[in-house]
């Protein structure tokens, strides 16, 4: 692909754009190293300049983190993503985990009454992906698939606000899911979530919302909420 423009800011304008769209149609996900300078200059046709003046407009606008001797990579799959990231980096971990729980109950409670078949097929396969990562400890591994999980229990909600706020929010809640599970993967630990799935089988929304809302609150170091 080759982009031309009279203008240079227009032009920076335009590969902006194109690398938005990398990271926003999950082309580039979290966490995923972007070519470099040389190799973007080569794919897009453009100067130099304008690359390393995209990077940098992304970068301040949160989508990616410039690691100097590294690389950049993308930090977040969209402006709001990366501002919440920021906003939120120093939470405490407590509210987090409310926001969580209040987030993923309501939108199972939903999903129960709105899932189609297709949601399920897809919640029974991410479910086995999710043990099976489990399985290998690896911890990274797991954190991904654990969010992939829960991302998907709440678009089955149909809600697609209550989606993209989820979504948004993705970077911040992975951070904490990978600081509360630490360097390794405990067996006393692990939340089994079949009976959320088998709760959206069976469109129990009562049964959904309540083990949805109980998983993040069962985290070490945040204790269940009573009453």
């Amino acid at each position: 692909m080759s982009l031309t423009s009279p203008r240079r800011s227009a032009l920076a304008d335009q590969v902006i754009a194109e690398l938005r769209r990398q990271i926003t149609s999950g082309e580039w996900p979290v966490g995923f190293r972007i070519p470099t300078e040389p190799e973007l200059v080569e794919q897009l046709g453009v100067a130099r300049n304008t690359v390393r003046e995209a990077i940098r407009a992304l970068a301040h606008n949160g989508l990616l983190d410039i690691r100097q001797g590294s690389g950049t990579y993308v930090a977040a799959t969209s402006e709001l993503a990366g501002v919440m990231h920021r906003r939120f980096a120093d939470a405490d971990p407590q509210h987090v985990a409310e926001l969580r729980s209040t987030l993923e109950a309501a939108a199972a409670r939903l999903a129960a009454a709105r899932r189609t078949e297709r949601d399920l097929r897809l919640l029974d396969t991410l479910l086995e992906r999710r043990e099976a990562a489990w399985a290998t400890g690896d911890v990274e591994r797991f954190v991904e698939a654990d969010a992939s999980f829960h991302m998907a229990v709440v678009k089955a909600s149909h809600n697609d606000v209550l989606a993209a706020l989820y979504a948004d929010l993705g970077t911040v809640l992975r951070a904490f899911l990978r600081h509360d599970v630490g360097d390794r993967l405990r067996d006393e630990e692990h939340l089994d979530h079949a009976r959320l799935v088998r709760a959206l089988h069976a469109a129990d929304g009562d049964t959904a919302a309540r083990e949805a809302g109980s998983y993040a609150m069962t985290c070490r170091g945040v204790p269940p909420l009573t009453g």
